[in-house]
């Protein structure tokens, strides 16, 4: 390998760390612009220049390993919690990027089977593919891990992200690869028909302009559910009482109480969305231990939805589920919802009989895997007052397309627990995504947060009302509002619709060039 070459390496690996502040909280996503520019003409370079297979590869793989380690250093965080992991920190920092970052390498090997500097549009639109496609499969592959697509930098741009309602974020971040991308046509070949194509796209990048304009502007539709109240807590109770014997639970739902404001609601319809996890020692088998502060606190109009853990006898083992319970104000549980998505190594330990034997664990629950859900709904059905929530628990907020199939609910919940990420970017990272299903779905979406960011956000992405990061308090809205959109109808399928055409262009492209 020449100097040259590991020259290269090095400004690939800058370039895609600097792409990295794209993202949230950074959100300078006009950087893509000169990161992804300049990875596609390496790519060229490599080609003209008959590079090898392995130098394709690397290429992808050292771009994608810069991107990573800057966007998801936070990951580390979680393992200085506990001293018994603090040796895995520097593992984490290094080998979940450098695993991530196998699927950038895959793209642009695959790329250079097709590369060619005559043929340089469609050369474009199959890089756009190809990286977009090994995306979609890194979301899948594993339990999936669709982190911080190239997409999300564009998490403030609220006009021009409503096309999400189309196609989801795996079909706009193939819009957005293409995009960063076409410019480097400037740089490669500066012919009629190219300069044609650039303009096109400047085209197309305005009518999405006004599509988003016209779709923040017309969002009218209200739910039939907006005599009911929803007030959503954000807390920074300490992660400390997953570690500590001495943890006063009560001390705990008294501040939650307090926060909730429940006196100022009575005689009123009224959900409280309290975040994940703050009772680790308390699951829905003794909930009503503390059936005396709810009852004083809330009237019979008032529910609470809440993380709790679920114990379940199981062929005479103890299964532990992480869940939202509906409780009532006498501690009943009215309904509950598993999670489905666990995130490994924090809830549950991947090949956990063999790795347990060199003494790796999970994070959470005394160091037991948590049961993925599996035989219930992800609709929390309250029947007193004719409500369908659909539940997310923190992590599966990030999954487009897979929310659930079932249109008839009223609005989106999502819970979670942030502190693992410390006072990082990973907060402001898992936030953003939920503003991304909320446009998909058409469906206003409430997050409650434990040392995270809280927040009201309507069908079209915008923030209705927010606590921040550093902040606690409760927010609430009798506003429900949603819309019906063709990705909540089909999914990720529009997604697939979008490569059909993709491919189409591809070949008609092709076809030009030969004649």
């Amino acid at each position: 390998m020449t100097k040259s070459e590991k020259l290269n390496f090095l400004f690939l690996f800058l370039l895609g760390g600097i792409s990295s502040f794209s993202l949230p909280p950074y959100n300078f996503f006009f950087i893509n612009f000169i990161s992804y520019i300049f990875l596609f003409l390496f790519l060229v370079e490599a080609k003209n220049s008959n590079k090898s297979k392995l130098i394709f590869f690397l290429y992808g793989w050292f771009f994608g390993f810069g991107y990573f380690i800057c966007s998801l250093y936070w990951i580390s965080i979680s393992l200085t919690f506990d001293k018994s992991f603090k040796f895995l920190i520097p593992i984490s920092i290094i080998c979940i990027p450098a695993f991530i970052s196998i699927f950038f390498g895959i793209a642009t090997l695959i790329t250079k089977f097709f590369l060619s500097q005559k043929k340089i549009i469609s050369s474009i639109l199959i890089f756009s593919l190809v990286l977009s496609i090994i995306e979609y499969i890194r979301g899948i592959v594993l339990s999936g891990f669709p982190w911080n697509l190239i997409a999300y930098s564009f998490s403030n741009q609220i006009e021009f992200i409503q096309i999400n309602s189309l196609v989801g974020i795996y079909g706009f971040n193939l819009l957005c690869i293409t995009l960063f991308t076409i410019p480097a046509i400037w740089f490669i070949k500066k012919s009629k028909k190219n300069i044609y194509c650039i303009f096109i796209v400047g085209i197309l990048v305005i009518s999405n302009l006004i599509y988003g304009y016209v779709s923040l502007n017309n969002l009218s539709i209200k739910s039939d559910k907006n005599n009911i109240n929803f007030v959503t807590i954000s807390t920074k109770v300490s992660l400390e009482r997953f570690y500590s014997s001495n943890v006063d639970e009560y001390s705990i739902i008294q501040n939650l109480v307090n926060l909730s404001d429940p006196k100022r609601y009575f005689g009123k319809k009224t959900i409280f969305i309290w975040p994940e996890g703050v009772l680790p020692s308390t699951n829905m088998n003794n909930i009503n231990s503390y059936k005396e502060i709810f009852s004083k606190n809330f009237d019979k109009d008032h529910f609470i939805l809440l993380g709790l853990n679920r114990e379940a006898n199981l062929n005479g083992k103890t299964e532990y589920y992480n869940s939202i319970a509906v409780i009532d104000n006498q501690s009943n549980v009215i309904d509950y919802y598993d999670k489905r998505k666990l995130v490994p190594f924090g809830e549950f330990l991947p090949l956990e009989n063999v790795l347990s034997l060199i003494g790796l664990r999970s994070l959470t629950n005394n160091y037991q895997s948590y049961t993925k859900g599996k035989d219930k709904k992800a609709i929390l059905n309250i029947e007193d007052i004719n409500l369908k929530l659909l539940a997310t628990i923190c992590y599966e907020i990030i999954y487009a397309g897979t929310l659930n199939n079932n249109l008839d609910y009223d609005l989106i919940i999502n819970i979670s627990e942030d502190g693992w990420f410390g006072n990082s970017i990973g907060p402001y990272q898992h936030y953003a995504h939920s503003r991304f299903r909320s446009i998909e779905q058409g469906k206003t979406l409430i997050r409650s947060a434990n040392n995270g960011i809280s927040a009201i956000i309507n069908p079209t992405g915008k923030i209705k009302s927010l606590i921040d990061l550093e902040e606690t308090g409760s927010i609430y809205t009798n506003e429900i509002k949603h819309k019906v959109t063709l990705f909540s109808k089909y999914g990720n399928k529009m997604y697939f619709v979008l490569i059909f055409i993709y491919i189409f262009l591809i070949l008609s492209i092709r076809r030009l060039d030969h004649e």
